[in-house]
């Protein structure tokens, strides 16, 4: 085995294998093991008598759970679904729209697939359109993204997609400006915010006013797999509803509305994932921030919660532009949109190699990816684009990771792309 560089004091938090350098928090998260244990007692709470559980307790757990996380995102709880990812918020969404032939929803190619996916199959259905914006990768500027999607906008828009922090190619996009501008021109933005809790400082999604919004806990928030949120604007809300009607769809609750009543539950499923999310808001606001710098005064976490997103964003600028020297590549946007992920494209062989490099079986996105974990024990993915040449790495930086990691990242990369201009 290589001789491995050691991770940030801070992971001894994560049950992460040390045997590996574990530089890929951005597709899976990562959840301490505080939190596991709070989920691990949830659901000894739920086994120990499942019936009474679901018909007692879970509304009122439901509502807590809400509660915290509105707190987090500055929005009125009652507007927030709890469901399992933000695909499936997408595609909620998606299986909501009122489309006429002809209609149109904009996207780029720097979302997420599965999302893309779910609005082709609703344009399909309904015989509209999908049309892209086209935001180029390295992109100079928010400007660049602006005028990129109001490129594209005419009378058939209805809806637009847009990531907060884009999956692929890294980006902070300025959603603020994109709701206004959209808005104004009287079309409805769903922002898919998958990466956007717990790395995008001030997010207020009262003030953002996008019709919808959609993001992951599990990833930045550090909550157990299968927790995140679905907000709709209350003007959204009559007749929207979730993917799987269950038995409670057609029994309304005096007081509750509709919305929550069918969101909150959507059949039997192990829900102890979403009742674990105040936990993990709690203790990496009050630990992990403590332990970086701000320890938490009465009870307010946001110190705590504002340290662990400046220290991620600049590991991932110092990782990023240690990779940039190393490889002699540069920076794919202003460091204003950089959070705690970042992708860049890789020094590029001569045409016909690429072709016959990107033509080799792989475990993961790219032979180079596989590589990288047989021979270096790295996780970081390495991918490409539709329509695109090159390849990317993205890095992520969370509290458990150490500068040390990248050095030992750039130094495999060197070696491996050498390797390939060698086969």
């Amino acid at each position: 085995m290589p001789n491995l560089p050691t991770p940030a004091p801070l992971a001894k938090h994560w049950t992460l294998d040390p045997s590996w350098v574990f530089l890929n928090h951005g597709s899976y998260g990562g959840t301490p093991r505080a939190v596991l244990e709070e989920q691990t007692r949830w659901r000894g709470l739920l086994e120990s008598e499942p019936v009474a559980f679901f018909v007692e307790r879970h509304e009122g757990v439901m509502d807590e759970v809400r509660a915290a996380l509105a707190g987090f995102v500055h929005c009125d709880a009652a507007d927030l679904a709890l469901i399992p990812n933000a695909s499936t918020g997408v595609a909620t969404v998606a299986a909501n729209l009122k489309l006429n032939p002809g209609d149109e929803i904009l996207i780029s190619a720097h979302e997420y697939p599965a999302c893309q996916n779910s609005l082709r199959q609703a344009a399909a259905r309904h015989g509209a359109l999908v049309t892209y914006a086209i935001i180029p990768f390295p992109c100079p500027s928010p400007e660049a993204v602006i005028q990129a999607y109001m490129d594209q906008v005419t009378p058939r828009t209805r809806l637009a997609l847009v990531s907060h922090v884009t999956s692929p190619t890294g980006l902070v996009l300025p959603v603020e400006r994109l709701v206004r501008e959209l808005a104004g021109r009287g079309i409805d933005t769903l922002v898919d915010g998958a990466h956007a809790p717990g790395m995008v400082p001030a997010l207020n999604l009262r003030e953002l006013g996008a019709a919808y919004y959609t993001a992951n806990c599990h990833k930045w928030i550090c909550s157990p797999k299968g927790s995140a949120f679905l907000w709709v604007r209350p003007d959204r809300q009559a007749g929207f509803r979730p993917l799987v009607l269950s038995n409670n769809a057609e029994k309304p609750k005096p007081g509750r509305s509709q919305f929550l009543t069918e969101f909150d539950y959507q059949g039997t499923s192990d829900y102890t994932s979403a009742y674990s999310i105040p936990k993990a808001i709690d203790f990496l606001g009050r630990e992990i921030g403590g332990a970086l710098g701000q320890p938490v005064v009465s009870g307010d976490l946001r110190a705590g919660w504002q340290a662990i997103m400046n220290h991620n964003h600049e590991l991932c600028l110092k990782g990023r532009d240690l990779l940039c020297r190393r490889l002699g590549i540069s920076p794919p946007a202003p460091d204003a949109m950089i959070g705690s992920i970042c992708t860049m494209i890789l020094p590029a062989h001569d045409p016909a190699r690429q072709a016959r490099l990107a033509a080799r079986p792989s475990k993961y996105h790219d032979a180079l990816q596989d590589a990288l974990l047989a021979n270096h024990r790295i996780q970081v993915p390495v991918w490409g684009m539709a329509g695109r040449p090159e390849r990317f790495v993205r890095i992520s930086a969370q509290a458990y990771n150490a500068i040390g990691q990248y050095e030992y990242l750039a130094d495999a990369l060197a070696s491996e792309l050498e390797a390939e201009r060698r086969a």
